[in-house]
Parts: C-alpha cells; sequence; structure tokens
C-alpha cells in the first residue's frame, strides 16, 4: 500500500486556481486524481501514467486541469485553472490503478489518501 497524503485545497472565487499536492511514499504504474462532492458518487479527475506520462481527464475538466508529477520531491499534483463551482468537492489522490491500452483508466485504484477540500464560490 502507498501511503498518500493530499494538501493544497482552499476556498476560491470561480475563475480562480489552486494547485493539490500529493505527497507519496512510493508511486505505481497508474496514479490519479478524483472528486466526491456531496450527495454525489465519486468521480475521477485525471490519470497519469507513470513511467510515460501519459494523461487521461474527465471530459468536465479538460483544458483546465493538468495533473503531473516530480518524483524528486515524491508528488504528485493537480493544477486547477478555471474553477467553477460545479469543481466544489473533496479532492482524493489515489494509486495503484491498472495500465490499460497505455493509458490509465478511472478503475480500480487501490491506494487512498484522505482528501483535500476545494471550495469554490460563485
Amino acid at each position: 500500500q502507498v501511503q498518500l497524503v493530499e494538501s493544497g485545497g482552499g476556498s476560491v472565487q470561480a475563475g480562480g486556481s489552486l494547485r493539490l499536492s500529493c505527497v507519496a511514499s512510493g508511486h505505481t504504474t497508474c496514479m490519479g486524481w478524483f472528486r466526491q462532492a456531496p450527495g454525489k458518487e465519486r468521480e475521477g479527475v485525471a490519470t497519469i501514467y507513470i513511467d510515460r506520462r501519459t494523461t487521461s481527464y474527465a471530459d468536465s475538466v479538460k483544458g483546465r486541469f493538468t495533473i503531473s508529477q516530480d518524483w524528486s520531491k515524491d508528488t504528485l499534483y493537480l493544477q486547477m485553472d478555471s474553477l467553477a463551482p460545479e469543481d466544489t468537492a473533496m479532492y482524493y489522490c489515489a494509486a495503484g490503478g491498472k495500465l490499460w491500452l497505455g493509458t490509465c483508466p478511472f478503475d480500480d485504484y487501490s491506494s487512498w489518501g484522505r482528501g483535500t477540500q476545494v471550495t469554490v464560490s460563485s
């Protein structure tokens, strides 16, 4: 199991930006960011195939969010720009996903952080 600790959440106005960080005790082939809003199911936001830096995004965040990695700092990032109220959620870092056809789907992640809250006001 990989230990994951998220940080960087907060409150921001619509149109603003935040950068989430996830410090990891190790890294796996597929890692990603997920979110869960109150009353909704958890959804995938972005994933990255660590070795090739191949990324995948949910349609709702394409062009606004960027996932990246810096293993010299044991850290996975999620840069979030042009934030909107519908981005309000608890954001979770995840590891242990399985590679499929050269990309990392949003399924079957085995390690999770505790989350960091992002609140976007209009």
